[in-house]
C-alpha cells in the first residue's frame, strides 16, 4: 500500500493529528507491504496506535 499524504483529502486537517502515518511514519510517501499494513491494523485495533485516516483525493488542488 502506497500512502502519500499529499494525495490525501484530509491533508492539513485535524485528521492528520490522529493518523498512524503522521504519528509513527512521518508525512509520507510511505510504501507498506501487506504484512506491515496488517500489523498496523492489528495495533490500531488494540488501541496501541491511531488508525490510518487516509482518504484518497481524486485530485488535490494546491
Amino acid at each position: 500500500m502506497l500512502i502519500d499524504c499529499e494525495q490525501c483529502a484530509m491533508l492539513d486537517t485535524s485528521a492528520c493529528d490522529e493518523c498512524v502515518v503522521t504519528c509513527l511514519l512521518g508525512d509520507g510517501p510511505v510504501d507498506l507491504s501487506d504484512s506491515q499494513t496488517e500489523a498496523i491494523k492489528n495495533l490500531a485495533d488494540g488501541g496501541l496506535v491511531p488508525r490510518l485516516r487516509l482518504v484518497p483525493a481524486e485530485r488535490r488542488v494546491s
